[in-house]
C-alpha cells in the first residue's frame, strides 16, 4: 500500500556523493525526510525519495558539502504528461484494453480430453445441439448441466469434468465399455431383478456365479437369448410351491464356446489417385469465422485435394482468440483405373484380419481355432473368417419373474 501512494505522488532515485553522506542522511532524518531502498556503492549512495521532499534538500546538501544529481524519475506525476502529448497512444491503449475485457467473456476455444471411442467430431457436434458453440458467453455455459447431459447420452461417459480457462472450455471425459452395475432396490413394494441371459448360441464353458440362481452348468448348449442365471431366488411355502421373490442383479463369470463369423469385402476395381507433384498454396486468415484468403488468380487444376493447415492465436496459456493463421495447399491429381490382384487383395486383408484379431484379443476373447479363406467374383474379393472363440457372455434384462398377490378373502378361505 506504501509503495502505491509512493507512486501515486511521485518520487526520485537520487545519487548522493561528496565530504558526508551519511551526515547527509542523517540531517534528511532529523528534518523528517523519508529516504528509503538506500544502496552503498563505496564512492555514492543511492536512495529513493517523495517529489516533495526532494525540494527540501539543497539547505542539507550546504551544511554537508554532498551534491546530489536525479537518477530516475518514477510515479504518475511524470507518466501524465507523456500520455498528454500521446493522446491517440492513451485512446488506443484505452479502446484496446476494453477491446480484450469484451473478448474475455466468450469461449473461443472448445477442447476435449480422455475420449478414445467417441471421437471429437461425434462430441462437438453433440455440444453444437446443445448450444455449446465458439462464441457462446462464458455466463451462458452451465457446467454442471453440460457433464450431467453427457453422462446421459453416452452410457460409455462414466465420468465427465467441464471447467473454464480464460476463453477456453476444456471438457475431461473417462469412458467404459462396461455397464456400471445398476442400484437395485430393496424395498419391498418396489423389487426388481436382473436375470443374466445368452449374448449367442453356444456351449457353456464355465460359470462362477456372485448372486442369483445359475441355470447351466460347463456343458449345457444355449440359445441367444436363454436366461443363464435368475435374478429372483424364490421363497417356499411349507408345500413348496412359491410364495414370492428375493430380487437381485444377476451376477456371474459365463464363458461361452460359440463361433464368430465375419466377411471382409473388396471391390476388384478401384480408383487411386496419381499426384502429378504439382502444388499451389494460398496463405488466410480466418476471424470470428470467416476466412479472407490472400492468393492471387486460380490454380487451374481439374482434380485437385485441399489440406488445411492452421493455429488459433492466443495471448496466454489459456487466452485464445478467435483468429487463425493459416493456408489451404491444393494438390493436383489424374484418376487412374485399376484392379486389385490377388496379391494385392490378400495383403489387405491380411492386415484387415490383424486388426479383427487383435480387437478380439482386446476384449478377452480367446481364439480356440481359426479357419481363413479368400475368394473372388466378377465384382469383389472376398475374405470369410470363421473362428471358434471362447468369450465371456451374459446380458443383463429385468427379471420376468413374478407372484401373483393372494386376496385376503382366498387367503382367508385357505385357511379355513
Amino acid at each position: 500500500m506504501l509503495k502505491f501512494f509512493q507512486y501515486i505522488h511521485g518520487y526520485l532515485i537520487i545519487k548522493v556523493w561528496g565530504f558526508s553522506p551519511e551526515r547527509f542522511m542523517n540531517l534528511a532524518s532529523h528534518h523528517q525526510l523519508f529516504l528509503w531502498d538506500i544502496e552503498n556503492h563505496g564512492d555514492f549512495y543511492l536512495m529513493c525519495i517523495s517529489l516533495r521532499d526532494f525540494y527540501k534538500l539543497k539547505p542539507i546538501t550546504k551544511k554537508t558539502g554532498t551534491r546530489v544529481a536525479i537518477q530516475k524519475r518514477c510515479g504518475l506525476p511524470f507518466y501524465v504528461p507523456k500520455v498528454k502529448r500521446r493522446k491517440f497512444f492513451a485512446i488506443g491503449l484505452l479502446l484496446s484494453l476494453s477491446f480484450w475485457i469484451w473478448m474475455s467473456a466468450f469461449i473461443w476455444a472448445i477442447e476435449i480430453r480422455g475420449n478414445f471411442h467417441l471421437t471429437n467430431d461425434v462430441l462437438m457436434r453433440y455440444l453444437s445441439g446443445q448450444g455449446l458453440v465458439v462464441g457462446i458467453r462464458r455466463k451462458e455455459v452451465d457446467l454442471e448441466k453440460l457433464e450431467k447431459s453427457l453422462r446421459n447420452e453416452y452410457d460409455i461417459i462414466t465420468w465427465t469434468s467441464a471447467r473454464i480457462n480464460g476463453t477456453r472450455l476444456i471438457v475431461q471425459i473417462k469412458e467404459n465399455e462396461l455397464r456400471e452395475p445398476e442400484e437395485i432396490s430393496a424395498v419391498m413394494g418396489d423389487e426388481k431383478g436382473f436375470d443374466l441371459v445368452a449374448g449367442k448360441d453356444g456351449v457353456i464353458v464355465s460359470i462362477i456365479t456372485r448372486s442369483g440362481v445359475p441355470l447351466v452348468i460347463a456343458g449345457s448348449e444355449v440359445l441367444e437369448g436363454d436366461i443363464l442365471v435368475q435374478g429372483g431366488v424364490p421363497i417356499f411355502n411349507d408345500d413348496l410351491t412359491v410364495r414370492n421373490y428375493q430380487y437381485y442383479e444377476a451376477d456371474a463369470d459365463i464363458y461361452l464356446l460359440t463361433d464368430f463369423n465375419h466377411i471382409e469385402i473388396l471391390p476388384i476395381d478401384y480408383k487411386e489417385k496419381i499426384y502429378s507433384g504439382n502444388e499451389a498454396k494460398v496463405p488466410y486468415i480466418e476471424i470470428l469465422g470467416k476466412r479472407i484468403k490472400f492468393g492471387f488468380g486460380r490454380h487451374g487444376f481439374e482434380m485437385f485435394d485441399i489440406i488445411d493447415e492452421n493455429k488459433q492465436i492466443r495471448l496466454l496459456e489459456n487466452f485464445y482468440l478467435p483468429l487463425f493463421f493459416g493456408s489451404e495447399l491444393a494438390r493436383d491429381y489424374q484418376i487412374e483405373e485399376k484392379k486389385y490382384s490377388s496379391e494385392e487383395a490378400k495383403e489387405i486383408f491380411t492386415e484387415a484380419a490383424k486388426k479383427i484379431i487383435e480387437n478380439l484379443r482386446e476384449k478377452g476373447v480367446q481364439i480356440i481355432e481359426k479357419n481363413v479363406t479368400m475368394r473372388k467374383d466378377n465384382v469383389n474379393w472376398y475374405l470369410d473368417i470363421e473362428f471358434e472363440i471362447i468369450e465371456k457372455t451374459g446380458k443383463s434384462i429385468p427379471t420376468s419373474l413374478y407372484v401373483e398377490p393372494v386376496e385376503p378373502e382366498e387367503l382367508a378361505e385357505t385357511i379355513e
